[in-house]
């Protein structure tokens, strides 16, 4: 869409839209005659206006079809077109425009230092991690945390662990800190700066959950504009996307418990991986909600193997 046809179409919308019922048909529009890319939360053109629409509103989420008929103010409707035109002309994704995800049904903030959540790993914490754990960790990591929101669940799901959220930016750490004030877990969760584990030395963990960059060189050039919005670091991993798992595998079993299980999610790069590590059987968790590439090792097996 040209920049000026979307300009026309936003300020005739702010001259004769007034009613959330109104936006949500116009943005809907707008945004499925954009060809946007969904997948920051959504799949479809009516859902992300929904998001978008609801959020200015100051609506809770799920509570928009009481409040169809109610007017924006003349200040909310420039503030709406506004964020259609960053989703829009920009492709801003909307998580990064809302400056809320929503990651295992919680809400969290992200920010462009940070990822937004979309990774299987919700799926491992509502089942609780079975079967995978014999019994509740009492020290956990969570490696490359970015907004903290894959840790922060797991200390809200297992409520005596001690967690630790790591994450070579600073910036995206922040953001942690922001979600570990938000779930009131400060005296149990700790966000530490650390490229992997070197400011984690003399640290044991029962379990180590990762969602660490692994996007290939080949799939980070293709990739749709929404996704070059996101922090470079925590995507691209290196020509075949291991880079960062390499190191990963080589330096864990050293901060695992002798009971300890680590779990990486790799995406795309599974097979790369199996391919790089003939002689390592790694177990690959299936997903019932979708998802895959994500792969389980425990202390023992890394002990084992020559890496």
């Amino acid at each position: 869409m040209q920049n000026d046809t979307l300009l026309s179409r936003l300020a005739e919308a702010k001259a004769e839209l007034s009613s959330v019922q109104d936006w949500l048909r116009f943005t809907a529009k707008v945004f499925d005659d954009a060809n946007l890319f969904y997948g920051h939360g959504t799949d479809n053109a009516w859902d992300e206006a929904v998001q978008l629409v609801v959020w200015q509103a100051g609506v809770p989420w799920g509570k928009h079809e009481h409040v169809l008929a109610a007017r924006f103010t003349t200040t909310e409707k420039a503030a709406l077109c506004e964020a259609i035109a960053k989703r829009v002309g920009e492709r801003l994704p909307l998580p990064y425009i809302t400056r809320q995800a929503y990651f295992a049904e919680l809400p969290f903030e992200v920010s462009e230092d940070t990822l937004i959540p979309r990774s299987p790993f919700a799926e491992l914490i509502e089942n609780g991690f079975q079967p995978w754990l014999a019994m509740p960790p009492r020290a956990l990591l969570d490696l490359c945390t970015g907004s903290g929101c894959i840790g922060i669940a797991c200390a809200l799901l297992f409520e005596e662990a001690e967690v630790d959220l790591s994450d070579i930016s600073a910036p995206a750490l922040a953001v942690a800190e922001r979600n570990i004030e938000r779930y009131h877990l400060a005296e149990r969760v700790t966000a530490i700066e650390s490229d992997l584990f070197d400011n984690l030395q003399g640290r044991k963990y029962d379990l180590i959950v990762s969602n660490p960059p692994y996007v290939d060189v080949t799939d980070l050039a293709s990739m749709p504009a929404e996704f070059q919005h996101e922090p470079a670091l925590a995507l691209g991993s290196g020509d075949d996307g291991l880079d960062f798992t390499r190191r990963l595998l080589r330096e864990a079993r050293d901060f695992l418990t002798d009971d300890g299980v680590l779990i990486v999610e790799v995406g795309n790069s599974w097979n790369a991986l199996e391919y790089a590590f003939p002689d390592v059987a790694f177990t690959w968790v299936e997903f019932e909600a979708g998802g895959h590439g994500v792969f389980l090792l425990t202390a023992a097996e890394l002990e084992s193997i020559n890496l």
